[in-house]
């Protein structure tokens, strides 16, 4: 009978942790989602698939293809397709209890590229119009994928605040959104958080590897103090009349 019951506990407890790791998969591939605007997606689609690498492995499309594209087929182009190859360092094993924090940074969106000069000065250069066309498309799907996060956290967005909020609060489940606001906050250098205990343990470190890991403890705490900042932080910045 001691033995029936040992061989009970092993399989739960093996069936316990099978579970946990698909889940943890599972999150793992949802945080890397990103979203693919609809605008001309067929024609970037192809010319994406026939672009051609440069000698450093680069994957621009011609000059003279991009400037045939309109603003929103742009728009589209970078948000699906990074050129600098940049692969500079080992990958990062995930970590394996991703859904139980509340990370520092976000994770890389296109793997070993991202995104050139060129498309940097496209956001920057056309940041009103990117903020509206990720707001109508955040407000069709109610997702924000990687590629939109990295985005609003490029261009400084924080007019976003309020949307990213209601995104997360609808179901609690994307904690990169938390990883957002945090990231806003501290490239505004907002002084309650910039003193905060949370701020040392995600920023303090300086080693790449350490950094990326630097993790919040998931938990309603937490979640409500991140977003009560961003609430206050947002409250101080000038708004548009």
């Amino acid at each position: 009978m001691k033995k029936v019951i040992a061989i009970l506990v092993l399989v739960t407890l093996y069936q316990h942790s099978f579970a946990q790791e698909d889940s943890n998969e599972s999150y793992e591939k949802y945080r890397h989602k990103i979203t693919r605007p609809p605008y001309g997606l067929e024609k970037v689609l192809t010319l994406v698939k026939n672009v051609a690498s440069d000698e450093n492995e680069n994957l621009p499309i011609a000059q003279k293809d991009y400037l045939a594209l309109s603003l929103r087929e742009k728009f589209t182009y970078h948000m699906i397709h990074a050129e600098t190859y940049s692969q500079n360092c080992d990958a990062i094993p995930p970590d394996p209890d991703l859904q139980k924090k509340i990370f520092g940074q976000l994770p890389d969106a296109f793997d070993d590229f991202s995104w050139s000069e060129r498309q940097g000065n496209f956001f920057q250069a056309n940041r009103d119009s990117v903020i509206a066309l990720m707001t109508e498309s955040i407000g069709r799907t109610n997702r924000i994928g990687l590629n939109y996060k990295m985005a609003i956290v490029d261009i400084n967005a924080r007019e976003m605040i309020p949307l990213l909020i209601n995104v997360y609060n609808r179901d609690h489940k994307d904690h990169d959104i938390l990883t957002v606001l945090m990231l806003l906050m501290k490239n505004n250098e907002y002084g309650p958080f910039m003193t905060s205990p949370s701020f040392k343990k995600l920023y303090a470190s300086t080693n790449y590897e350490s950094s990326y890991r630097a993790a919040l403890t998931l938990n309603t705490a937490n979640e409500e103090l991140i977003i009560q900042r961003a609430k206050s932080f947002y409250d101080t910045l000038p708004k548009k009349h």
